[in-house]
This record gives structure tokens, sequence and C-alpha cells, in this order.
């Protein structure tokens, strides 16, 4: 290996002034940052309140259209809430049942909030609204307004009134807006709960790791700066956009890591500098200017990863872009502005109690030596282990969620279970499509052609209900009468639960004799879905460019950030390989306590591929940092290489660690949402921490040589 003449390295003076004021002025320093932190409290309190609660639909789209115009000219819509009716005794057919039952949908519909309320009573005895056995049938209500208006308003009142029941009627709630009313505070309680285990087992492993309580403790509380700076940031966001609830979990999360990532960061760096020789205040400098550079960039590629979300129309993925950047600024200003301060006054309390030697040929350096003499053995047995594991992928199936999200116990997803189970089809969850200009005539083909679909029950209209392409009933035509008609397509049971977005392509794909737009909660959830998926390229070219360009300021070099690139694609398909063996294949359901559907809802995995691109670009910055600044020194690859690994891995390592187990601590939760970010975060983090870095980085850098700092080919 050829060592060249030594360079000077490229200084980086408003750091490094930066670091000398904050060491100078620490007193003053953290009086501020004390005072920030008591007004951001204020503020993160009533964030926190301001927060919304968001449903999954895609505005503009031919299912929000078709919802207004029945509104707007039926004055009817789809059913945003389920009461499932059971006769304690008999049938829902003996005439006290019925009289109660019909006494129970005039109560409901006299609810402040409800426009709607109708049952199996008051439409005439459809089937599709009584299960099999004549023990259940349902009562359906419509609630117009937005997700905080139905469920922190209206539910909450109305929902324990109808359940009361009677000495006749056992009385249970269910539907789209009653199970995510129930996702939201077991969500919250799922990660309230992780975080009450990862403070603890964070501060241990930090211990274990620096050997000194403060240098265990200041980075948590650095996690908990950057959080509650993060929501303070919300609360300004909040005056001009609305911000799902599920973003205070996201800030939770990343606060922690971001924070304890970013001090560990800089405290080693403080370290390195003091174990030089030089004073404190020229240590903090050190600090800041080095490390400090690396956190920022760090910074701008989480940041900029989860800012191509901002490319997606809806404001539920929205929320989580505004939650990322907020927590990230949060997170910098911890790590690069208070912290320095904190070593200024009190730095001896993180220095080793012994001097530890500084080893350049360690573990790490010798893994680097031997993985860069062989680098096509090593780098090809890497990348196959990590396509196989990846491979589950390629069998992804996009889906809609429903109420198995939630754990069995809950009333909700009991209420749906029965339904299910007992039910012959899903009238709540009809298909609508709504014409301005029917010809009456044309309405009878219509339907019979409808109803032949696989999949399809009933379907009821104005001329009549049809089953299997014939009539069976006279149905209610007064309901789908007014300007235009409207025709209500009930899926069935297994149709529903097995595949909705098939079916409502097919109701599309039958040729209407006239205009018609295709609505219903079906319709909805494949809208939405349709929305998300068609705009992954945009998203994934977003969020290629803005990471390729930060990378390319922080290196110079077109080459580097190609290849970081590529190596955090595949760390990326690792991940979405394990969500999809686990939470879309069931493997390992009863060990999690989930319930597999087949399928993924895509709004969770696209949140999964920003946050952890993110994630995988920061330990990404931190190598390659350590690295260009070896080969500014040095000019030989090589060297660079092995020594910046030796340098940076054993803090990649630990910081991956605890990052990955502060994610896999949500896998305890309730929720099937928030156990799926856990585990395929925690799986990105630790194959980026271990194999693409210990392996991969040396072998394709070794392969790549001078090419690497191409345009640049030469250490400045």
């Amino acid at each position: 290996m050829v060592t060249t003449r030594a360079r000077p390295v490229t200084a980086s003076p408003p750091l490094r002034r930066l670091g000398f004021f904050l060491a100078r002025r620490h007193r003053l320093v953290l009086a501020l940052a004390l005072a920030l932190l008591a007004g951001a409290g204020v503020l993160a309190a009533g964030a926190a309140s301001g927060l919304s609660l968001s449903r999954f639909e895609a505005p503009g789209s031919e299912s929000d259209r078709a919802q207004r115009e029945l509104v707007e000219r039926f004055g009817t819509g789809s059913p945003d809430m389920i009461f499932l009716v059971t006769a304690r005794r008999g049938t829902v057919d003996d005439p006290a049942v019925e009289a109660a039952g019909r006494e129970l949908t005039e109560r409901a519909g006299r609810h402040e909030g409800v426009a709607e309320s109708a049952s199996y009573w008051t439409r005439g005895k459809p089937a599709t609204l009584r299960s099999r056995d004549g023990r259940h049938a349902l009562i359906v209500v419509r609630i117009p307004g937005d997700a905080d208006h139905v469920r922190a308003e209206v539910l909450p009142r109305l929902v324990p009134e109808i359940t009361r029941g009677s000495d006749l009627l056992q009385v249970r709630a269910g539907g789209g807006e009653e199970v995510f009313r129930e996702t939201v505070p077991l969500a919250r309680q799922d990660f309230v709960r992780a975080e009450l285990v990862i403070f603890p087992l964070a501060f241990v492993l930090l211990w274990l790791y620096q050997r000194r309580v403060m240098a265990a403790l200041v980075p948590i509380l650095a996690g908990v700066y950057a959080m509650v700076l993060g929501l303070a940031l919300l609360g300004g966001v909040l005056l001009f956009a609305d911000i799902s609830t599920f973003a205070l979990n996201l800030t939770l999360a990343m606060g922690l890591g971001l924070g304890i990532d970013y001090c560990l960061f800089v405290i080693q760096r403080f370290r390195e500098e003091t174990r030089r020789g030089v004073d404190r205040a020229a240590a903090v400098a050190g600090a800041v200017e080095h490390a400090g550079r690396t956190v920022l960039f760090s910074g701008l590629t989480v940041a900029s990863s989860l800012a191509v979300l901002f490319a997606l129309p809806f404001d539920f993925l929205r929320s989580f872009a505004y939650a990322g950047i907020a927590v990230v600024a949060g997170g910098l200003v911890a790590a690069v502005i208070v912290l320095p301060a904190v070593l200024a006054a009190i730095g001896g309390a993180f220095l080793p109690r012994r001097p530890v030697p500084e080893r350049a040929d360690g573990f790490w350096h010798g893994l680097a030596t031997r993985v860069m003499r062989r680098p096509l053995v090593f780098g090809g047995l890497a990348t196959a282990l990590l396509l196989v594991l990846a491979s589950p992928f390629l069998g992804l199936r996009f889906g809609v969620a429903d109420d198995r999200i939630l754990p069995p116990e809950a009333s909700s997803r009991q209420t749906q279970d029965v339904i299910r189970r007992s039910f012959p089809a899903e009238e709540t969850d009809a298909i609508q499509l709504v014409s301005k200009g029917a010809v009456a005539g044309d309405v009878a083909p219509y339907a019979a052609s409808l109803s032949r679909l696989p999949g399809v029950a009933q379907v009821d209209s104005a001329a009549g209900s049809y089953a299997g392409g014939t009539r069976v009933g006279d149905g209610e035509p007064a309901r789908f009468e007014g300007p235009g008609t409207w025709l209500s397509v009930v899926p069935s049971a297994a149709a529903l639960a097995d595949d909705p977005v098939r079916l409502v392509e097919a109701v599309r794909a039958v040729p209407p004799p006239f205009e018609v737009l295709v609505g219903g909660y079906p319709a909805e959830l494949a809208d939405y879905r349709s929305s998300v998926v068609d705009r992954l390229p945009l998203l994934l070219a977003l969020m290629l460019a803005v990471t390729f360009a930060v990378l390319f300021l922080m290196t110079r070099s077109v080459v580097i950030p190609i290849k970081a690139t590529l190596l955090n694609v595949l760390s990326l398909g690792v991940m979405f390989g394990a969500i999809v063996w686990i939470f879309q294949d069931g493997h390992l359901s009863g060990l999690l306590g989930f319930t597999p559907t087949g399928t993924l809802d895509p709004s969770i995995p696209i949140l999964m591929l920003c946050v952890a691109y993110g994630l995988s670009m920061d330990y990404e910055v931190f190598l390659l940092s350590r690295i260009k600044e070896e080969y500014d020194r040095t000019g030989d690859t090589e060297s660079a290489v092995a020594t910046g690994l030796q340098a940076g891995a054993p803090l990649i390592t630990a910081a991956g660690g605890i990052l990955a187990l502060s994610f896999a601590a949500y896998a305890t939760a309730s929720v099937a949402f928030v156990q799926m970010l856990g585990v395929g975060m925690a799986v990105a983090v630790l194959v980026d921490a271990t194999v693409i870095r210990a392996v991969l980085v040396p072998s394709l850098m070794r392969l790549a040589g001078p090419l690497n700092w191409w345009p640049r080919a030469r250490p400045r």
C-alpha cells in the first residue's frame, strides 16, 4: 500500500469559529438553551393537542367527486358508522326485537351530528343487512364532517349512548371511523410503552459503550430536547397546515434516535481532539468543525429524504415530512449548539477514566484491509446474501388497511369479525355509482350487468334490486331518485375481505349506458392506493436526486453518491423483503400477535422508505466524512478507507445497535402499523450499520480506486 505525501486538511473556519464561541460563552449558551426549552415546552404542549386526525382519501379523485355528488344531489353518502345489533333471544325478525331495533335506529338518527340513520328494519329487511342465522342486524349511520369532528366530537357521545343496549338487544360499534378512532389511542399507548422501555435500555447501552454516566445521559437528554423543539416547530406549521396525530409518534421515535446519533458523533470527536493534547476550548472547536459538519450534512440528508413526501397530495403523508424536518432541526440544535456548550462546561465528565490509546490497526482496520484484498469475493458474497434477504419483496402486493390492523381484543375489530363471519354481504361498504343524465330504461340492464360480477352480492337501484343478473325485489326506488340517479353495488363479504380494489376495477370496467362516477368506501381506498402507487416513481426520483446532491456537496465526487445510493437501495430492499415476509405473508404473526391480510397498505411502507433512506444516509455521511478526511490528509484511497472505518465503524455499530433496538421495541405494539414500522426500521438500520458499512463500502471503494473521487481525483 503506497502512501503519498501528507497534504494540508481543508479547514472549515465558520464552524471552528462557532465552536470557539460556544466554548467561551458556554454559560450564556446554556442559559439560552434552557430558556428555549422552556418556551418550546409550552408550544409543544399546544402543538400536541392541535394535531388532527386523518383519513386515507385522494382529494379530487373520481370517488371524491362521487361522494360530493351524492351529498349535494341526493342528501346521502357512504355510512361512517356501523352498529351491530344482536337479539339476546330469538331472531331480529321477532316483533319485539324489530320494534326495539326501529326505536334504536330513530334514536341514532336524532343524535347531534348524525345526518342519516338506517337499518335492516327501516330499509325493508334486505338480506344484506341481516346475518345468515338471523341473530344479528345492522344499523348504518352517516356523520358528515372531517375526521376530527366525527371521531373526536360525535362518536364519543354517540357510541356510549347507542351501545348501552337493552334486555332485548346487545349493540356493538364498528365501521371505518370507529376502527381508526380506536387505532389512534392504541398507537399512542404503544409508543409511550415502547419509550418507557427504550429510555433505560438506551442509557444502559450508552453507558456500556461510553463508560461514563454523563456521556450516556446527555445524548438521551439531547433526544428529548430534539423531540420538544420538533413539536414546538410543528406548532408553527399548524397555523397553515393540518398535521396527523400519527406525526407525534414519528417525532418521538426519530427524536431520540437522531439525538443519540448526533451527540455520539460530536462526543467521540471531542474525545479524539482531547487525546491529541489540545485544551478544552480547542477540543470543542475541533469537534464542532469536523463532527458538526458531518452532523449538518447528515441532518440535511434525512430532512431532504422526508421532504419528498411533500410531492404527495395527502395530508396524512405530508404530516410526516413536517414532523421529520422539525425533529431533525431540533436534533441539530441539540448536537451542534447545546452539546458543545455542555462539553465546554463539564467536558471532563465525558472523557474515559483511563487514557485509551488510539489504535490505527484495530479490528475494523484489519477487516477493511482483508475485504480490500479480495473485494470481488467479499463484496459478491455480501451482495448475494442481501439479495436473498430482499427477495420476498418481489412478491409485494399492495392492498388497503382495515380493522385487522387492530388486536383481536379491540371492540371494533370484534364487531367487524362478526360481520365478516356472519353476514353474506357488506352493505355498509357498498360501491356507489352516481349519474346526472341517466335514462330510466337504461338503469335496469346496467344494474343486472353489474350484479353478474364475481364478488357482487346485490345491486340496488331505482329499477329494483338485482342479484346474479336477475331482479330479486323492488328495493327502495325512492332512495335512488333525484336530479339523476345512483346505484348501490353491494359486495360480498368474501370479496371485500379478499381484494376490494379488484372489485372496484371490475365495476369500473363494465361499460355504463350513461356517464357515472364510481364512489363509496372501496372506491375511495382504490383511488387512494392508486394515487400513492402512481406517484412512487416521482417520489423515488426526487429522493435519489436530493440525496445525491447533498452527498456531492459533501464529497465533491460523482461516483461516491452513486455508490451510496446503490448500497442504500440494497438496504431498503432487505427492509421491504422483511416486512413482506413477515407482515404480508404472515410469518412470525403468532410471535408478534398480528393478523396478516396478504397485502400491505402503501402508506406505511412509503413512510418507512423515506425514513430508512434518510437514516441509512446518516451513517453513510458519517463514514464517508471520516474516509474523505483521511484521503485529504494522505491521498491514498485504501489507507483512507481502512483508517476511516477504524475510526467510524465502532461508533456506527454502537449507534446503529441502539437505534435498531429502539425501533425493535415497537414490535411489542398492539397496532400492526406500529409493529411494521418498528421491525422494518430495525432491520434496515442493522443491515446498514453492519454488512453494508463493514463489507460493501470497502469492497466497492477498493474496486473504484481513484475513480471514487472523480472529477476531483486528487485531494486538496
